[in-house]
């Protein structure tokens, strides 16, 4: 059997800064200071898993090092360019800072930066989850990473910056990577779904966009999943079975239940999708989306929206009820009675968007009080 086969999260990774999806504004930095000559000696990109760090880094690795280099358009046949993708350069060194964390390791990695590189012009160390080096690592790298040798330049990636030493921060120029917005990791998976000629529904490929939480690489994962589940052809209902998913008709439904004060309707809901077995702690992270895009809607309409039920619902509502569905959210994940915590935070949020704040009825009271007009003067009591 071949052993050929790679998944769709590396065969598909990005190789160039325009294969970068949904960071422009770092790429447009990187490329800028390197047309510019103003390079730094230590990046730090900081985001949450799947969202390009280590990917951005690679590039930026090939971009310095490339044939008559710098250059951020660089040639991607280029052969040092390739070595670098295939992780066989000498130049740039990647470093696991989970399972590179001891001191003594950073004072090795601190006596190799001496030597000059051997085919480039730089000497890149990326060190990914930099986070993970204890204090003694990180206070044995503090004067190289302040001082460091003209041909070396560091980029560190971390999904937990707090964990990162101040001192090591302020020697750093920080990128913030954030989610890639689902329309942007749909447009991707449909271009590599007509690559790899896979049929694949707008649905679907919406779906797993809503389960990869912003993470791309998570994203790709599952499509791959999906391919194996599916083979060429790949709808909605199948990605809906495979990870347990409610569809977005049926989040619309039971949050116009929510609105409509409907508790047989949301009761019968809740049964259908437990029988089913769906992930009530994802159904329950899609109904507060929903209701936020409704949130959002009341927002701009002026205080009132539609988008929940025929009723309309102001924007205390909307809130209120938001706010149920997230305090209700601990007791869903972590509660031994999953299904009973759910329906008793949906039907709070139910009682929670009916109430009424008492200063916003007191302004209504007084608002009406001052719309009564006066009595005329003539009716008050002869002396």
């Amino acid at each position: 059997m071949s052993s050929s086969y790679q998944v769709i999260a590396r065969k598909w990774r990005p190789q160039t800064f325009e294969d970068v999806v949904g960071q422009d504004h770092v790429v447009r930095t990187l490329r800028n200071a390197i047309q510019r000559e103003r390079i730094a000696h230590a990046y730090l990109f900081v985001g949450p898993r799947g969202t390009g760090k280590t990917s951005t880094a690679r590039i930026f690795a090939k971009a310095l090092n490339c044939t008559d280099g710098p250059n951020a358009d660089f040639d991607v046949n280029d052969p040092i360019v390739q070595s670098i993708g295939e992780g066989s350069s000498m130049d740039v060194i990647e470093i696991d800072g989970a399972s590179n964390n001891s001191v003594d390791q950073i004072r090795e990695l601190r006596d190799d930066v001496r030597y000059a590189p051997t085919q480039g012009k730089f000497k890149v160390y990326i060190i990914d989850e930099v986070h993970m080096l204890s204090n003694q690592a990180f206070n044995a790298l503090l004067k190289t990473l302040e001082e460091p040798p003209e041909h070396v330049k560091f980029v560190f990636a971390t999904t937990d910056v707090q964990k990162v030493l101040p001192t090591i921060l302020s020697r750093c120029q920080r990128f913030d990577l954030k989610p890639i917005a689902a329309d942007l990791i749909v447009g991707r998976l449909q271009q590599i779904a007509t690559e790899e000629k896979i049929e694949v529904t707008d649905e679907a490929l919406a779906c797993i966009a809503r389960m990869a939480d912003g993470g791309l690489r998570d994203a790709q994962s599952i499509f791959d999943q999906m391919i194996s589940f599916c083979g060429t052809e790949i709808t909605e209902p199948d990605v809906l079975d495979v990870y347990g998913l409610v569809s977005a008709e049926t989040v619309a439904g039971l949050a116009g239940a929510l609105a409509a004060g409907d508790h047989k309707t949301i009761i019968k809901v809740i049964d259908e999708c437990d029988a089913a077995g769906r992930d009530l702690v994802r159904m329950l992270s899609d109904l507060q989306a929903h209701v936020r895009t409704a949130l959002l809607d009341a927002i701009a309409q002026g205080g009132r929206t539609s988008m929940l039920g025929d009723t309309p619902m102001t924007t205390e509502q909307v809130t209120r009820m938001l706010d149920a569905l997230r305090e209700g959210e601990g007791s869903v994940k972590l509660g031994l009675a999953e299904k009973i915590n759910f329906e008793v935070t949906l039907l709070k949020a139910v009682e929670a968007s009916r109430s009424r704040a008492i200063d916003s009825l007191i302004k209504e009271l007084t608002h009406l009080a001052e719309s009564v007009p006066e009595s005329d003067d003539s009716e008050k009591k002869k002396t």
